[in-house]
C-alpha cells in the first residue's frame, strides 16, 4: 500500500473514532444533565477511561497520530484527522471540559 493511501486510511480512522467519541460524550453530558444514570453513561465513562489510559500509554498522544507521522512531515494539527485544524488543535481540551463538566453533573445527580 501507497504511503499516501496509508495515512487516508489512518485519517479516516481517526474521524470516524473522533466521531464516535463525539457521540459518547455529549450522551454523558445529556445524561448527567437529565439525572438519566444508565448503562450507556457508565459505559461512556468505561470508554473515557480507557482513552484515558491509552493516551497515558503513549505520552498522550494517540497511536495514531504517531502511525499518521510516519506518512506525512506536515506540521499542520490535522495531518492525521480530517477536522479542521483549529479543532484538531484544541480537541482535547474542548473534551476534556466537556467531560469535566459531565462528571460534575453526575456526581451531583447521584449525592442528591
Amino acid at each position: 500500500m501507497e504511503s499516501k493511501t496509508k495515512l487516508t486510511l489512518i485519517k479516516v480512522i481517526h474521524t470516524l473514532i473522533w466521531i464516535f467519541f463525539n457521540f459518547v460524550i455529549f450522551y454523558m453530558l445529556y445524561a448527567a444533565i437529565a439525572n438519566k444514570l444508565d448503562l450507556w453513561l457508565w459505559m461512556g465513562y468505561g470508554f473515557v477511561f480507557l482513552e484515558g489510559l491509552i493516551l497515558l500509554a503513549f505520552k498522550n498522544h494517540c497511536p495514531l497520530n504517531l502511525m499518521a507521522r510516519n506518512y506525512t512531515n506536515s506540521p499542520k494539527d490535522n495531518f492525521d484527522i480530517y477536522l479542521p485544524s483549529w479543532l484538531a488543535k484544541y480537541t482535547k481540551l474542548i473534551y476534556t471540559t466537556l467531560f469535566a463538566i459531565a462528571f460534575i453533573i453526575t456526581i451531583y445527580q447521584i449525592l442528591n
